[in-house]
């Protein structure tokens, strides 16, 4: 987690790129897969006077549902995230944590998880959370666009007395990572807003349409403030106008996305760590990466450190695995210094004075990407062989990687929150472009699904990633909330929800 602060004055512009969702564009890594661009953003650091809204308020689509389930991305989400809660919540690491669900047990024998609900839980309306409220909310989310593929492997849910049980096709230990997913009041899901858990409700009062304390929040701690204000924005140049008028104080953005567009104002924002990947591609079917010594070069030769600084601003976190660094599972003892002479010494071994001409495949859309793409071209073209970079719109990037017509391709994808990489890397995996083919990566990919020890297994399988490098990990991208500088503090965003441990986020507000 990163802190910034900017102060910008008129003068000063702030390269934006406001995302389309508060988890990012990439969808879970099992449905589709993002690559793109790269570019430098710079800002200065000057003192300005703050001045303090009467209010706190939050852009928002009035005419659009706030159902999380099926509502829009991006500030829906936002507000949706003091609405509704989850069984569990992800936190600073990217592990869950108890929400809604008390305690659970699971028998790997049949695949079966028992969830324990939180005792004297209710909806804001005041009605008690039951079984049955879950149950129906994970169907309906098993059955959406958003969570389905997160959901693919539950086989059946039934409520029981305070209880809930899930039974999965398959292992899963990690499962719990994926239950992150919002639950309203069964019978409310028609309505513009359903009834949530949360820290708030959604209320109508003289000023308007507001989020409102819930006093019979579970948790038991007081909200930063008893009444959130919501101002319509139908789309994000209203949206981002507003937040530079000061009419509403907070807005989600990712500062090294596609579309940037400029912002000015006092401005403070806040990182949050996510799993949405960025690595090197490679077709592993035919020279020269069919060869285990040319990928591992390539993978020493990635200097991940000056790529994301450069290229990235720092708004990411360089990774030697595909495993976020801030995760306990991360094998940081497995790390390798990056040393340019031992990178072009291993290339020269493994090339052995052949030459190639390789192409790198990137989508045009995001700039950041192209650059960082154009950055590994020049560093890692060294002992003969040579690598240029291709920039396609999406459609046609998209159907070379289908088809296996690339040698490298620059990717991004969100993976899911329990580190299952049976996509990526599994024979026939869906995101495994790379037509990597090994029954021990398979067997590894099982063993860390099933395993009771997830941080042994996930050594393991990295150990062998290591020595085979199917794929070059390059980092993890972070996300970032903008505030009104000087009006939030206490503010730790994670990947799913912009006010985790609310209780200790204080709000600053000009007396009247």
């Amino acid at each position: 987690m990163k802190m910034r602060i900017l102060s910008l004055l008129l003068a000063g512009l702030l390269l934006l790129s406001l995302t389309g969702c508060w988890e990012e564009d990439p969808a879970d890594m099992s449905t589709s897969l993002i690559p793109g661009e790269l570019e430098d953003e710079t800002a200065q650091e000057e003192e300005a006077e703050v001045l303090l809204p009467l209010s706190f308020s939050l852009p928002y689509d009035a005419g659009k549902t706030l159902d999380p389930i099926t509502c829009a991305d991006g500030m829906q989400q936002v507000v949706g995230s003091l609405l509704y809660e989850g069984l569990f919540e992800l936190d600073t690491q990217l592990e869950p944590q108890p929400c809604l669900c008390e305690r659970y047990t699971y028998d790997p024998e049949t695949f079966t998880y028992v969830f324990t609900l939180r005792s004297g839980v209710q909806f804001s309306d005041g009605s008690a959370l039951t079984a049955a409220d879950v149950t129906k909310a994970l169907w309906r989310a098993k059955s959406s666009q958003r969570y389905g593929a997160r959901l693919a492997q539950m086989t059946s849910a039934a409520a029981g007395e305070g209880t809930v049980t899930v039974v999965l096709a398959g292992a899963n230990t990690g499962f719990p990572s994926l239950l992150d997913i919002p639950i309203v009041k069964s019978g409310t899901e028609g309505e513009l807003v359903p009834v949530g858990t949360g820290a708030y409700y959604y209320a109508q009062d003289d000023a308007g349409p507001c989020l409102l304390a819930n006093s019979s929040w579970w948790r038991g701690t007081a909200q930063p403030v008893e009444r959130i204000g919501l101002s319509s924005a139908v789309d994000r140049e209203s949206m981002l106008y507003q937040f530079t008028s000061h009419d509403v104080q907070l807005l989600t953005a990712d500062l090294t996305g596609s579309d940037p567009i400029s912002a000015t104002g006092n401005v403070s924002f806040q990182d949050a760590d996510t799993t949405i990947f960025q690595y090197l591609g490679l077709n592993t079917t035919r020279e020269p990466f069919n060869n285990a010594a040319v990928r591992r070069a390539f993978s020493q030769g990635v200097n991940r450190a000056a790529l994301t600084s450069a290229f990235l601003s720092g708004h990411a976190l360089p990774a030697q695995f595909p495993v976020s660094p801030v995760s306990p599972l991360y094998p940081e003892e497995l790390e390798q210094t990056y040393v340019y002479d031992d990178f072009a010494q291993a290339l020269g071994e493994a090339v052995n004075s052949r030459t190639w001409t390789l192409t790198l495949l990137v989508n045009e859309e995001n700039s950041f990407k192209v650059s960082a793409a154009e950055y590994l071209a020049q560093t890692l073209s060294a002992s003969g062989v040579t690598i240029e970079v291709k920039a396609l719109p999406w459609a046609e990037y998209t159907a070379a990687l289908t088809a296996g017509n690339f040698d490298l391709y620059y990717g991004e994808v969100k993976l899911t929150a329990d580190w299952d990489l049976r996509p990526l890397l599994a024979i026939g995996g869906s995101l495994n472009y790379g037509g990597w083919a090994s029954e021990t990566t398979n067997s590894l990919l099982a063993a860390y699904a099933s395993a009771t020890d997830r941080s042994t297994a996930m050594e393991a399988l990295c150990r062998h990633l290591q020595q085979q490098a199917p794929l070059i990990p390059v980092c993890f991208k972070s996300t970032s909330v903008l505030v009104q500088a000087g009006v939030v503090e206490g503010l730790t965003p994670t990947m799913t929800n912009p006010f985790y441990d609310l209780s200790s986020c204080v709000i600053h507000l000009r007396e009247g």
